[in-house]
């Protein structure tokens, strides 16, 4: 079995493939003060969760958007399973080209799900990742990554909203029945529910326009299955993509 771990701004995503099959998926939070041995046990904890004893672990990867983790997620992950795991970065073995102004800085997340969208979808492609920023991104006919549009996420704007302001309190997220809404509560979550879907159906249409061609539509991350209901074009939710891309990442640099 292979150890696919996402880390995030909000979350650890850890995804574990037998074969080509995603077998369990488990998520613990990040937080910059937990220690190599902790996050030792989490992850030990989630595993015998899912009844996955450590031994059938066969090799882990790792991509990551908080820098300050890394040490200690790898250490955590070399202490359990005595193998060095393959961290996403500048010389890995992906499949794709990157044309960007810097390739090094795209975020491993983004080459992930650009992999993921080619080997596993179709090319061209648009990728939505709704995590705690929501990353737009593109994938040319021949899988490259050729750019993004990095926007505040949903629980970003509706935290900032909360704190902000003088009279909006802290809403949970919850669809309206109306986009004209009648309570305050309610007008918070139009606007930051529906406005976020609008915003996503216009950014399809002007980055449509501006690549010139038809593109496959995918949207992963945490407020994907509460998002993409509301909007109006035809996109195809994949909550595993971080994971899946890792997971093909993984056996081209292990053949």
């Amino acid at each position: 079995m292979i150890l696919a771990v996402d880390i995030g701004n909000t979350s650890i995503v850890l995804g574990g493939f037998e074969q080509n099959d995603l077998q369990f998926v488990s998520r613990l939070s990040s937080n910059l003060h937990t220690t190599q041995d902790e996050y030792a046990m989490l992850i030990s904890g989630a595993l015998a969760l899912h009844s996955i004893d450590k031994s059938r672990i066969d090799g882990t990867i790792i991509a990551s958007v908080v820098p300050p983790l890394n040490q200690e997620i790898k250490k955590a992950l070399l202490f359990l399973f005595g193998k060095e795991p393959l961290m996403i970065g500048p010389g890995i073995k992906s499949g794709i080209s990157i044309r960007c102004d810097m390739p090094s800085s795209v975020g491993a997340d983004l080459i992930a799900t650009a992999v993921a969208a080619h080997y596993l979808y179709e090319s061209p492609a648009l990728v939505i990742d709704m995590g705690t920023a929501t990353k737009i991104s593109v994938v040319d006919q021949q899988g490259a990554f050729i750019g993004a549009s990095i926007i505040p996420g949903v629980t970003m704007g509706l935290n900032a909203l909360a704190e902000q302001t003088a009279q909006l309190p802290k809403i949970s997220l919850k669809t309206p029945d109306k986009v004209i809404a009648k309570n305050t509560v309610d007008c918070m979550r139009s606007g930051v529910l529906y406005g976020h879907a609008s915003m996503i159906d216009g950014m399809i249409d002007r980055i449509r326009q501006e690549f010139g061609k038809d593109l496959f539509i995918l949207a992963t991350g945490g407020m994907a299955s509460t998002i993409i209901p509301l909007c109006r074009h035809e996109i195809h939710v994949d909550e595993a993509l971080v994971l899946k891309g890792l997971h093909i990442l993984y056996q081209k640099n292990h053949i």
